[in-house]
């Protein structure tokens, strides 16, 4: 972080000195650089209103263009010296699958200083065609009001309440009235409307040493939305902080700060803090057991802070809102856009996030070796080092898919440049890894450092493509080159340039098989205020940084992955690692909770984080296994490594200062323990492709929370020490050194199995179970069956073909369902048919393969010469002998087999051995 420094010292020695104080920081936290809410006018402000304070109300309701419009206005001033406030334009649009949008913002015919950003490129282009055109209203008097009130309809069940005055927009039941979410209802709206400067204006904002011109003056956002029959709220992320929101505000919450949204460089972040860090996204869930789940989404760039309301909080205020069991309210606070916001309403979990991803767009399909293992470090320091920490993975019997480098790779932290001393033959030491099916990632970040010799700097400096600052001149900031500037990705023509640095042409020294890793990109500005750019620097259009922050890093990360389709002549799926996110990003790759520390702490707080990016559409996140600050104890390593390979995106990752710690390097115990950890990773990986499959297709994440698949059980809606992967495992981390036992809560009125040892477990309850250094509790779900490879192999890409083993696990009905996606693995030929995608259930003794692939008459798109070698079924004593298999009318054995291989002791458990049906096929298995 950047500390006050004098700009008449040497260029040299501050850039010396901004660098070290940087690195430093990893003896803690640097709280007094970031500013709290009272530090902040616009959060200070908003909080401080009390109930009722808004006075606005509608008038001119109207449908116009499908939409029901109307115009919000404030009362005539009761002194003949107060300008009369100008009204706002509000409209409330109806989109299939159970979305309503709301939009509220400033009158363009009333002629404002400037048009307030709309955040663009996020909403899909699909999701506007699916708007339905309203042609009607109806008025009904509502809560007592003395005039009426205007409904629309719109879903099955469900109708959108427009209250006049006092102002409130509402959706509720169509048949019960009872409300489900709502903006307004307790009278918090507040909207700063943009003026012009009059003389004695005092707009300037200042925090420490830096100064926030704000030529527009205020122009903040604010408002109330409740969550009715809501037990608890999740997401807004990112937080490292539980998964059930607690509250920031109201009796017993003292001196709390609200959740905030805005993407900071922030390292060794402080476990369970409101504090926000690398990414955004204003999408909260809302969900209680008597109706379900709901959604609220703000589409808005800037700075966001958002309070958890504590029951009791508006004790005072009077208001009596209609009863509906629970509530939960909260309070939204922007410094600048507009309201653009989205209603869900279920009424189920995956119904909301379906909802939510028919707006921003579904996770994209990874390629298959990135869902495997990664191995990372700042930095491998050359060639020889990058040589042998591949071939130790071999003499250890690991797999690993993906070898990365960090920002020492490069010529003088020139990104798309290697430094050619360590890294003479870059080409080379790709194609070796290739030769292997493994990858190489490099880390290209958004700060282009200001060198005149250097011909990226050269030629956006003379195209004009720099994010300017306030005076209009290219910025300069610091970063990890010294003088640097930043690409106005905003603006689509800098964005298309930016991906055409990706071709193997312009990337001298890159290869198909290299990959890219975006970080830094909140952005990160070591000497700006709050280590990041201005507020009042400027982007294309006019568009102050302030407006659309939060999404700088979107816009990066959309740019890189672009280039990499073009790379690949829109063949090849991208991969591309970056830090900050914003909604839409799960479109363009992965991302990770960032500068972690190694400490308990902060691998217990990596679950709900990873929960609330899954429940807000990244699903492909996780966590730097061990820690990337400081050095880990060896049974912290081996414990991280336990719960990071059950992570959707699985890395391990660390700091130049701490030791070196792969896996080989604590004793062959230990080595063995990770090893297992990782190969559990390389069997599971069949399963969670199909997972990935399914978030591409629906949004659903592969890591997900218990009660997004047991959603009446109470007892699982603060629980994140445990999480599901998939519908079919539940896996419980051990967060503490020296655990002998863990308490695992397995819900559902179904067995559960020990993923280990096949061992039953009652459903419903809390179990006491002893732990072992071997593995952490995890747990296959009764009446599910789960797809394996059991083959080891050195990566990924050796596996393609490779047999699969099925484990069937039988619920109290004897039947088990799963399913099982195979593609080429990393072309978006997919998307065209090209997939095998089966369904298995067993029922009656009998196992059956069915296609779920839409019949494509006379064509096959994409075929497998894999086969299924081993049948596990759990929850069957031992006794039949043989099965009959069809309709080839052959006999398989039935025997007592390991129900892992290779991994220590297993127990014997009923094993079909050797059927050899093509994975690809309809076939039918029966147990004589």
């Amino acid at each position: 972080m950047a500390p006050k420094l004098n700009p008449t010292f040497p260029s040299l020695l501050l850039l010396l000195l901004l660098i070290s104080f940087h690195l430093c920081t990893v003896v803690a936290w640097k709280k007094e650089e970031f500013r709290t809410c009272h530090q902040t006018p616009f959060c200070k402000q908003a909080r401080s209103r009390t109930p009722h304070s808004s006075s606005l109300f509608a008038t001119g309701v109207a449908i116009l263009d499908g939409a029901l419009t109307a115009k919000l206005r404030h009362p005539v001033p009761e002194s003949p010296d107060q300008d009369q406030i100008k009204p706002l334009l509000f409209t409330l649009s109806v989109y299939q699958n159970g979305v309503v949008r709301v939009k509220i913002d400033e009158d363009p015919s009333l002629d404002p200083p400037k048009k307030r950003f709309e955040v663009p490129d996020v909403i899909l282009p699909e999701f506007e065609a699916t708007k339905l055109w309203l042609r009607r209203f109806q008025t009904e008097t509502v809560d007592g009001d003395s005039e009426p009130s205007s409904i629309v309809y719109v879903a099955d069940g469900y109708e959108a309440v427009l209250r006049h005055s006092p102002f409130e927009v509402y959706v509720r039941e169509k048949q019960s009235k009872r409300r489900v979410l709502s903006l307004n209802s307790h009278g918090l709206f507040n909207f700063e409307q943009l003026r012009v400067k009059q003389e004695g204006d005092d707009w300037e904002e200042r925090f420490r040493s830096h100064t926030d011109t704000r030529p527009y003056g205020p122009q903040s956002i604010s408002f109330d939305v409740s969550f009715f029959d809501a037990d608890f709220v999740y997401g807004i992320p990112e937080h490292a902080s539980n998964f059930a929101l607690k509250p920031t505000k109201g009796p017993g919450v003292d001196d709390s700060e609200p959740y905030r949204l805005f993407n900071l460089d922030v390292f060794e972040y402080l476990p369970d803090s409101p504090f926000g860090i690398y990414g955004s996204i204003p999408f909260m869930i809302g969900h209680g057991k008597t109706r379900g789940t709901s959604g609220f989404f703000w589409l808005n760039a800037a700075e966001m802070q958002i309070d958890v309301l504590g029951s009791g909080w508006d004790a005072e205020s009077g208001i009596l809102l209609p009863e509906s069991g629970s509530r939960i309210d909260t309070l939204w606070m922007s410094e600048a856009g507009v309201v653009d916001t989205f209603f869900f309403f279920g009424p189920g979990p995956k119904d909301v996030v379906r909802q939510y991803i028919s707006v921003t767009g579904t996770p994209a399909m990874p390629q298959l070796f990135s869902t495997a293992y990664h191995q990372c470090r700042w930095n491998y320091r050359d060639e020889e080092d990058v040589e042998n920490v591949d071939s130790k993975f071999d003499e250890y019997d690991i797999p690993y898919d993906v070898l990365w480098l960090d920002i020492d790779h490069t010529d003088g932290k020139r990104y798309f440049t290697w430094d050619r001393v360590l890294f003479p033959n870059p080409e080379q030491m790709q194609n070796k890894l290739a030769a292997k099916g493994r990858h190489m990632v490099t880390i290209v970040d958004p700060h282009i450092k200001r060198d005149e010799s250097f011909h990226l700097h050269k030629e956006a400096t003379n195209k004009g493509y720099y994010v300017k600052d306030a005076s209009g001149k290219d910025f300069d900031g610091w970063c990890w080159p010294g003088s640097s500037s930043y690409p106005d990705m905003l603006n689509p023509e800098i964005r298309s340039w930016w991906s055409e640095k990706f071709s193997i042409k312009n990337y001298v020294g890159s290869t198909p098989s290299l990959y890219i890793w975006n970080d830094m990109n909140e952005p990160s500005v070591f000497n700006g205020p709050e280590v990041t750019m201005p507020r009042d620097a400027l982007h294309y259009g006019g568009v102050e940084h302030r407006e659309l922050h939060n999404a700088y890093g979107y816009y990066f990360h959309m740019a890189t992955s672009d280039g990499l389709v073009k790379r690949g002549d829109g063949k090849d799926r991208p991969f591309v690692l970056s830090r900050a996110f914003f909604p839409g990003s799960q479109r363009y790759g992965a991302v990770w909770t960032g500068d972690n520390t190694a400490d308990w702490d902060h691998l217990r707080v990596s679950v709900p984080m990873i929960l609330s990016l899954g429940l807000t559409g990244m699903t492909f996140s996780g966590a730097d296994v061990g820690g990337f600050f400081g050095n880990p104890d060896t049974e912290l390593l081996v414990r991280w490594y336990q719960l990071g390979a059950f992570y959707p995106f699985f890395r391990a990752h660390a700091h130049h200062d701490t030791k070196r710690r792969e896996p080989w390097l604590f004793g062959e115990r230990n080595t063995e323990l990770i090893k297992n950890a990782i190969h559990t990773r390389y069997t599971l990986l069949p399963y969670f492709y199909t997972l990935f499959r399914e978030a591409n297709t629906s949004g659903v994440p592969v890591v997900r929370p218990l009660w997004m698949e047991f959603p009446s059980d109470e007892a699982t809606f603060s629980n994140d020490e445990a999480f599901m992967v998939g519908n079919s495992l539940l896996v419980q981390g051990i967060y503490t050194e020296r655990a002998k036992y863990a308490s695992v809560y397995l819900p559902g009125g179904q067995p559960w199995y020990d993923l280990r040892t096949g061992i039953t477990y009652k459903g419903g309850m809390t179990h006491k179970l002893e732990v072992s250094e071997e593995t952490i509790p995890a747990f296959q779900r009764a009446g599910t069956i789960i797809p394996r490879k059991d083959r080891y192999r050195r990566s990924s890409t050796q596996m393609v073909n490779d047999p699969y083993t099925l484990v069937i696990a039988l619920n109290s009905s004897h039947a088990a369902e799963g399913e099982l996606y195979i593609d080429d693995g990393k072309s978006f030929e997919f998307t065209k048919g090209a997939f095998i995608h089966r369904r298995f259930v067993f029922s009656d003794g009998k196992l059956t393969s069915s296609s779920l692939v839409p019949n494509a008459p006379g064509k096959t798109l994409f075929s497998s010469p894999c086969i299924v070698e081993r049948i596990i079924i759990l929850g069957r004593s031992s006794g039949p002998k043989n099965a009959l298999i069809e309709p080839s009318n052959r006999k398989a054995e039935i025997e007592l087999g390991p129900l892992w291989l290779r991994q220590g002791k297993s127990n014997s458990v009923l094993t079909i051995r050797r059927p050899n049906v093509p994975v690809s096929e309809d076939w039918t298995i029966k147990i004589l």
